[in-house]
């Protein structure tokens, strides 16, 4: 597996796994159990979303129209 997206928290990370999966992609989130030390982590940057190396160059292109419209104001 190959990580797709550092999400800045777990709960963006879902987010963003939900997205892939309705286009057809299997994500796999990491970092649930990292959450509970957060006192001793960085506020963020512990959750990834995952995919198989097939899925990879597919969920790029999701990821990177998410960013796209996050970085002009669209998601809300």
């Amino acid at each position: 597996m190959k990580i797709v997206y550092r999400a800045n928290d777990i709960i963006e990370a879902h987010i963003v796994a939900g997205m892939l999966r309705a286009h057809g992609v299997e994500p796999h989130v990491g970092g649930h159990y990292l959450q509970g030390a957060v006192g001793d982590l960085a506020m963020d940057g512990f959750a990834n979303v995952m995919v198989d190396e097939d899925d990879f160059d597919a969920a790029s292109r999701i990821v990177r129209e998410y960013d796209d419209a996050a970085d002009e104001g669209l998601l809300a």
